[in-house]
């Protein structure tokens, strides 16, 4: 019976010394994987009989120990070291690595599982998954790319897809204007030949008269010199040196000569509402009373107009050319100290939208001078040049009176983009300095604008709360995310399937998911891998007491068969 024992006892340390040596070949095997945690098995004896529980003391004895024979060994369980593996720098911002406790939150199909194996790539359509597969959750955004927090979502970074524009809100100009330069004295004078009416007697225009009633005296015949359904295209006019964009008006039924001189201001870009020129003369197109279509452009000889006949062109209905009916003479130019400079903004869609801001001395005295700017745009979805006007004030030592910005707004309807576009020009503020010194020249510069045209998003990278950061090709960075992490009150519970993933189990305790460097989950570190946290000359001195643990236990078992041999033949 001794003997049966003993050969039981050996068994069980064959048994348990084997499985020993499963878990210490698995750690060895997985030395070289991902955040692979390692394992140790624990053992507990066990107990056959007691032959006595022992005696207590008393006046005649000392008492005795208990008298047990033990029947072997058996596995208590394993436990899993979830201490940090060290960090491996990969150089690839896609690899991610956790310095604490947490857990990324992955899944397959509805099956949520925690892994700290961070090599996390893009599939086809840019979601971020493991090299297995499994799809990496976290928070995502909203429209205007703000993190959406408490709803974990499939993280997806469209890499090569995502555009994103960003519209101009500031402008900032340097430069200096020169206090010293040419007061204006007059402005362009372009006036067209005395046209009357086609009626008896032939009476001078007036702004009321019918673009269809129009004739030119130095026409043979008394006729119309426009049909209704014809354009008036103004092309290749002037101002400043500067060709202006080509427009056209058309001829209707009920279009009067005001129309039309409404529609020069709008293209030629005269702000009529600006104050008399020093000239006496009132800025804007204006009818004569001999019947003459008369141009007068604001001061400055950046704001002075070349409108020549052959500018001012007859179009049929289908856009052929009739001619060049209204004859021009150009009696004088503007003068005056002014500058320009051109720039480009952009709207919500990244469209770039071209303007002007031209300076122009308007006064100077006593206290300093006053510059009067004109900004204009081309781009603004009507014809109308004019977006904005007014007036800057420079003390004697040539620094701006008023520092507060000025609004401008131009409108982008039937583009798709956000309208108006309203930004601000900043003459004086950090990074913008524009001064009114005496100089040879003037000199006007808009050094920085904050908006961008479209970009696409290139690459990413995750900050150590988990925000991942989009990088985009104009420049911009927006975030586009940000990786969520799991922490359980007892990761030994966990239940490892494989692939580096674990399942919660019945000890593990409920999931407590956070933003990264909250609640104790730990910190991200972008580009790195958590090696294996295998401590492999450990596992070799544990290699070699399991195997002198196997062949001790497999002795006893051959030696008990040794003495049942005997026992056998003595019974013979």
């Amino acid at each position: 019976m001794a003997s049966t024992i003993a050969m039981f006892t050996g068994l069980s340390g064959l048994n348990a010394n084997a499985r020993n040596l499963d878990v210490i070949g698995n750690n060895i095997a997985n030395v070289n994987t991902t955040a692979y945690k390692s394992n140790r098995m624990l053992f507990a004896s066990q107990f056959s009989r007691n032959l006595s529980l022992g005696t207590e003391p008393s006046e005649n004895t000392g008492g005795s120990n208990p008298a047990q024979i033990g029947l072997g060994v058996t596995i208590a369980g394993t436990q899993r070291n979830f201490n940090t593996g060290s960090l491996a720098a990969t150089g690839d911002q896609r690899d991610l690595a956790i310095e604490g406790d947490g857990f990324f939150v992955v899944q397959r199909g509805d099956q949520r599982f925690f892994t700290r194996a961070g090599a996390f790539r893009q599939n086809a359509v840019n979601d971020v998954v493991t090299v297995t597969g499994e799809r990496l959750y976290g928070y995502g955004v909203d429209e205007n790319f703000s993190l959406i927090s408490g709803t974990l979502v499939p993280l997806n970074i469209p890499v090569g897809q995502m555009r994103l524009a960003e519209p101009t809100r500031e402008v900032r100009f340097t430069g200096n204007l020169n206090a010293g330069g040419l007061l204006p004295t007059r402005s362009t004078n372009i006036a067209t030949a005395a046209l009357t009416e086609v009626s008896a007697g032939n009476p001078a225009i007036t702004a009321a008269t019918l673009m269809t009633d129009i004739d030119n005296p130095a026409i043979a015949g008394s006729q119309s010199l426009f049909s209704v359904g014809q354009f008036i295209e103004i092309n290749g006019a002037q101002k400043g040196g500067k060709v202006l964009p080509t427009s056209r008006f058309e001829v209707t039924a009920t279009t009067t000569v005001a129309d039309y001189l409404t529609f020069l201001n709008r293209v030629l870009g005269i702000e009529n509402t600006a104050p008399t020129n020093p000239d006496g003369s009132t800025p804007g197109a204006q009818v004569s009373s001999g019947g003459a279509i008369v141009i007068r452009s604001n001061i400055g000889t950046q704001n002075d107009i070349v409108l020549e006949q052959a500018n001012i062109r007859q179009l049929t209905s289908t856009g052929a050319l009739v001619g060049s009916p209204l004859t021009t003479t150009k009696s004088q130019a503007a003068d005056g100290e002014s500058v320009r400079t051109t720039f480009v903004v952009y709207d919500s869609l990244g469209t770039g939208v071209s303007v002007d801001v031209t300076m122009v001395l308007d006064s100077r005295d006593s206290t300093g001078t006053t510059w009067r700017y004109f900004v204009n745009s081309a781009d603004d979805t009507d014809i109308d040049l004019r977006v904005a006007t007014g007036t800057i004030q420079f003390d004697i030592n040539g620094q701006r009176l008023n520092n507060l910005p000025i609004n401008v707004t131009i409108d982008r309807l039937a583009t798709g983009a956000d309208t108006p576009l309203s930004f601000n020009l900043n003459f004086n503020t950090t990074g913008s300095n524009i001064t009114a010194l005496t100089d040879s020249r003037s000199t006007l510069a808009a050094t920085f604008q904050d908006g961008t045209p479209i970009g696409t998003l290139t690459s990413y990278s995750v900050g150590q709360d988990g925000v991942i950061t989009g990088a985009f090709t104009n420049g911009q960075t927006r975030t586009v995310g940000q990786v969520a992490l799991a922490k359980f009150s007892n990761p030994e519970g966990l239940v490892d399937i494989g692939n580096n993933l674990f399942q919660v189990g019945p000890a593990s305790g409920v999931p407590v998911v956070a933003a990264p460097t909250t609640l104790g989950a730990g910190r991200i570190v972008g580009g790195s891998l958590e090696q294996s946290n295998v401590d492999l000359a450990g596992e070799f001195i544990n290699l070699i007491q399991a195997s002198t643990g196997y062949s001790a236990s497999s002795r006893v078992i051959s030696t008990t068969d040794q003495l049942l041999q005997q026992l056998l033949a003595l019974g013979r």
